[in-house]
Formats: structure tokens, sequence, C-alpha cells
């Protein structure tokens, strides 16, 4: 049977072609409840190869993101959009009206100060309103953001500032200006440097009220269209130089009009004062994408610099957000969090008996919206009654105590804990997606859940599954091109109508999408076994005495892993066990921990057939890092560097080889 997506949408222009045309879809009335569209799937030999949704969102055809703090001005102009931190670590709401005076005067300060439509600006900061401020201002002045993560050596600051030939660079602050100083000579597309904690933002909007004209912003958004480039977005690179990936307001639009429609709980409520904490990088297409929905459905957006517990958890109390933007490293390590915290205080045979009332009641609620159960028992109620205020209202608590969902994506995050945190009151909307695809190109449809996939194609999107298992995307949020200053601007990146997205993956009979693993990392061993490294090494990381795993084994005659140790929960296996405090370092070759570790391995194991199981696996002495190189700034492996820099252990996992 096939499944469906809610409709929920706004009526806008005709749609446009894509690689398949396909008849325009009968929008629903935007004041009807959420209904639901079944989409197209196609088979061969049997195997379901190809699902698409339809659009929810009729396709912008005019006009750009520069318009959106405007229309909400007109619109709405008490209506509060954001909120911005003080110095003070109070939060004040910013209304849509002083939103769209902030960004008219930045925007006319960067006219002033010579910049002209289609320049490339770069952004080099932490998640701030200023990020979002400065986004939307320098798109008011028609120019094109770069973003620049904060983390980001010289070398690679350097390399994205040549090749987008950034005439103007915005920092957070004066060490990050200071340190591209030295590269000056080798960037002389490079005329301005501004930084935000020196006040030159809002030096750049006294100038512009001063000297610049009003109608200069005007001329400058009339000039704007959908198909104008709006960002260029680096790639993590974790196999070479970042490409820039070049977006287009047209990109955005289709991208957060249809998320919007389709993830109606968090970006629509009549009841409800809808908020968004964005914590995640701004320099992310993640975050970016998101901050974008959220402006575009004037849902109130505030900006958390750091992932720092002690500073994130105050602004979670004071935000008290209702939705989060997650990764799944983050929700693992909340709940293995609690868990200790429980274990400490003697209570962990309660939680755990309340995590498994959780998860049945997420399973069964999940049941329930597939057409395939009746819903949660009433004892399976009582006992999440029982057990609410014990356990998963203190986790909500924690979270600011007003979140009901979260939007979680970058890896997969597992049947059972996606199952626990939507029977504890928060609602976790997986999805799957690329920088290529400005970001979601799968989410999990509300209506129709499915627990442990990323789910069903975005509407408007197609997703396809090629013969080697690799997965292709269509739609109108896909990128036009790669930025490339030998070839005159943007090349073409999916001349088929096709992207591909170097990920390997499965669609169920109904349409849901699990990733299976990454298509250059397929493993295969001397006996020509192909392994897939991801699952094991999802599997692993969510344990609580591990942080990471790379699971190695190509071209060797068998698999074996290297796996890094997570502080605090090691931690708190030395205080339940009675072990002396000593560096972690020292705790490896402990025979009781490996016994624990060894344990995991075996869980994880279950996972796969014996050729693809872990037989061996080293301990190593400090964790893997972005500032030792070998974490992408979104958490990803960068393989090749942690294969180099640990080369020793890994020959030592193969003694019979050496």
């Amino acid at each position: 049977m096939q499944q469906a997506v809610m409709c929920r949408c706004t009526p806008r222009e005709p749609p446009v072609s894509t690689p398949y045309p396909e008849p325009a879809p009968d929008y629903a009335d935007p004041d009807a409840p959420p209904v639901l569209v079944e989409p197209e799937i196609r088979r061969l030999d049997g195997a379901v190869r190809e699902a698409s949704v339809p659009a929810l969102a009729r396709p912008v055809t005019y006009g750009s993101l520069a318009d959106l703090p405007f229309e909400n001005a007109a619109a709405a102009p008490d209506a509060v959009v954001l909120s911005r931190k003080t110095a003070d670590g109070e939060w004040t709401d910013v209304t849509a009206e002083q939103f769209a005076a902030q960004v008219h005067s930045v925007a006319k300060g960067l006219i002033g100060e010579g910049l002209v439509p289609g320049d490339r600006i770069a952004i080099m900061a932490r998640t701030t309103y200023e990020w979002t401020l400065l986004d939307f201002a320098a798109w008011a002045a028609g120019l094109v953001t770069v973003p620049v993560y904060p983390t980001s050596s010289v070398f690679q600051t350097r390399w994205i500032l040549q090749d987008s030939g950034a005439v103007a660079l915005v920092t957070e602050t004066m060490g990050q200006a200071a340190a591209v100083g030295p590269e000056r000579d080798r960037l002389p597309d490079l005329q301005h440097i501004w930084v935000m904690e020196k006040g030159h933002l809002d030096r750049l909007a006294e100038l512009g009220d001063q000297h610049t004209a009003d109608a200069e912003v005007d001329i400058r958004r009339g000039m704007l269209v959908p198909d104008t480039l709006a960002t260029l977005i680096y790639t993590s690179g974790t196999t070479g130089r970042p490409k820039g990936c070049a977006l287009t307001h047209g990109n955005f639009f289709t991208e957060v009009d249809n998320a919007i429609e389709l993830l109606y709980p968090v970006f629509k409520s009549d009841t409800e004062d809808l908020s968004v904490l964005l914590f995640l990088p701004m320099s992310h297409v993640f975050g970016r994408m998101v901050a974008v929905a959220c402006v575009r459905a004037r849902v109130r957006l505030g900006h958390a610099p750091s992932l720092k517990a002690d500073q994130l958890l105050p602004d979670l109390a004071a935000f008290r957000p209702t939705c989060l933007l997650a990764i799944p490293y983050m929700l693992e390590k909340i709940f293995n969090s609690a868990r200790a915290k429980a274990e400490s205080g003697g209570r962990v045979g309660a939680f755990d008996r309340a995590v498994n009332t959780a998860v049945r009641y997420g399973e069964a609620v999940e049941a329930h919206k597939t057409g395939t159960g009746n819903g949660p028992a009433a004892t399976v109620r009582a006992a999440r009654t029982f057990y609410d205020p014990l356990v998963y209202r203190r986790l909500r608590n924690a979270m600011g105590g007003r979140v009901r969902h979260a939007i979680c994506g970058g890896s997969p995050l597992g049947r059972r804990l996606a199952a626990f945190y939507l029977g504890a009151g928060i609602e976790i909307y997986e999805g799957y997606g690329l920088t290529e695809t400005t970001g979601a190109t799968t989410v999990t449809p509300p209506l129709k859940p499915r627990l442990g996939t990323v789910g069903w194609p975005l509407p408007g999107t197609k997703i396809r599954i090629a013969a080697d298992g690799e997965i292709l995307v269509a739609g109108e949020h896909v990128l036009r091109g790669y930025w490339d200053p030998a070839a005159g601007g943007v090349v073409p990146a999916t001349p088929d109508g096709w992207l591909a997205t170097g990920d390997i993956g499965e669609l169920d009979d109904e349409g849901y999408l699990t990733i299976t693993g990454r298509k250059k990392e397929m493993i295969i061993t001397a006996g020509g076994k192909s392994v897939a490294p991801a699952p094991l090494e999802n599997w692993l990381r969510s344990h609580p005495l591990i942080s990471q795993c790379i699971v190695l084994g190509d071209a060797r005659p068998y698999v074996s892993a290297l796996i890094t140790l997570d502080v605090d929960g090691l931690t708190h296996w030395r205080q339940m066990n009675g072990k002396h405090p000593v560096p972690p370092e020292l705790l490896i070759g402990d025979e009781e921990l490996n016994g624990v570790l060894q344990r995991a391995v075996d869980e994880a194991n279950k996972l796969v057939s014996r050729p693809e199981s872990i037989r061996r696996f080293a301990v190593l002495p400090r964790d893997f890092t972005e500032a030792d190189g070998h974490l992408t700034p979104s958490m990803k492996l960068r393989r090749e560097a942690i294969l180099r820099d640990f080369a020793k252990e890994v020959e030592g996992l193969y003694p019979e080889v050496t």
C-alpha cells in the first residue's frame, strides 16, 4: 500500500517543471486541516527504485529572500519574529518592523561602502543574531553571502575567500580578523574586513542611514529574482578541497515553503507561540535553512552561540523554545546524561522502566498513525502518566520546558531512541539532505512517521535508488551548480536533472528512505565482502562510554574499529565502579572497561553478518576533534586524516599481516 504526505499549503504561482514533469497538484485551502496525498512509487525488478511526493507549496516566480523582512513588517509589524540576547544575558524581543528597519539600515551601509550587486560577502561567526541580520541585509543589497566556519583554519578561510572572490569579510572577533591579516596579499579581491564585536555592523547601519537613500535598497531588491544566486556554501571537505555550492533564492523558497507546510506542528499553530532556538552552526546549510523558514513563517527565532552545556542550558531555560534543531550525537548524549544522573542517584531501575514505557508508547503512537495499531494501551498510558513527572518532564525541562518537537539530521538517530523521545513528549522529525539540496531532501511526515527511517521525499522531491544503491535526488531545491571562478561562475551540477549524493540507501515498499552508508566509505575486505561502516559506527557511538568510532578493514582480512572514550560517560562509570580518578588514557587496558566495550561491540555485531562484524578494536588515548582535523564542523569523520594519524594503532589491529 502506498503511503501519503499531508498537505497544508498556501497557494502561490503555477508549478515549474521537474526532470519528470507531472500534472500540477490541487493545492489545499490554507485554512483546511492537514490531509494526506499519496506519493508515487516506482518499482524495478520487484524493488522500489523511486519515490516522489508532489509539492505542497506553489513555487515562487518573482522576488527573493530579501523581501521577507519587509513583507513581514507590512503584514504584521508588531509580531515578534526574533529574540536577541543582550550583553547582560537577557533576551529582548525584536518585532517584524524593527527587524526590517535594521536590515534596511545595514543594507544601506553595505551599498554605501561600494559593494555592488553580485559581490560576495563572507561571514565568519558563531550562531548569533547578527548572522541572520547580516544575511538578510546582504540579500537586500543584492549581495551573495559566503559562510565561513569560525573554527576554520587560516588555510581553509583563505581558500574560501580566494575561490569565492569575496570583496568583504565580516568576522565575529578581532582574533578571526587578525588571523586573515597576513593572508591579505593573497586575497586581491578582499577590500573590507568588519568585526562584529567592534560594533562595525552598528557603524555600517549609521553610515547607511546618513549617506544612502532608501530607494537604493528598493532598487537592489527589485533586481533580484528566484534564479538569482543567494549564497555560496562550501562543503566541509571530508575527502578533499571544499567546493562552493551555488544556491539560489528559488532553491531556498522551494525548500522552506514545502518544509513549512510539511512540518506544520513546528511552524504553524493557532493556540501556541512557536519558537526555535538555533545552536547548530549558521555556517551549515541546516541552520541557515531553518533560520530562513522561521523568518518566512514568522516563528520566533533565537540564536545560541555555544554548544557547551554550561552555556546552552541557561539559554534554553531563558528562551524556552518549542522546537530544537539537533544532530543524533546531541540527543544521544542528553539521554545518556539523564541515565547517568539517575544511576548516580540510585534510580536507574526506575529510569530504565520509564524508558521502556516511553518506547512502547512511542511505537504504539507510530502504529496508530500508520494504520497498523490502535494506539497506546490503557496500561501503557497509565504508566506514562506515572513516569512523566519523574523522568520525562525533567528531560523536557532541561531543554527549556516547552520543547515538543525536534528536527534531527546528520546521521540516523535509531528507532528505539526516536521512540523514547516520542513517548517522552518530544516528537523527532528526522531528515536527510546535503548542502547541495539546500538542507533536507527527505523528512519524517508528521501524520505518517516511521521510526528509524529518514522519512519520505520532501514535497516537490523525487528520490531514486541507482543500480549500485546510490541515492539520486531531483527537485527545485537542488543546487544549480558548483562555483568555479576559472570557468566564469557556476558550473551545472545536474545535467540530467538528478544529483548523485554519494550516499547509499534503500526505499521500502511505502517510500520511506533508510541511509545505509557512504558510497566512498564502503569497505571491501580482502575476502571481497562489502561492508557499510555507518550502522556499526552509529550504534557504538550511542553507547554512554563511547564518543566516536571508526570502522575499518578495506583490503584487510577482517573488520576492526578504533574507539574513543566519552569523558563524561567515563567519569560516571569510574565513579560507579570505584575507580580512582585518573586521566582517561591511563584507563586504557583496564580489563573491566575493556569488558564493557567488548559487550558493546558484541551487541553492535548483531546488526550484521559474521563477515561484516568487528573482530578487533583499539581504544585511542584521545578523542577525535575538529581542531585536530579528525572531524568536520558538522561532526563527520575525516577518515583519511584519522587513518593517517593513527596508522600505528591500525596496524596493531592486524598483527598477523605485519
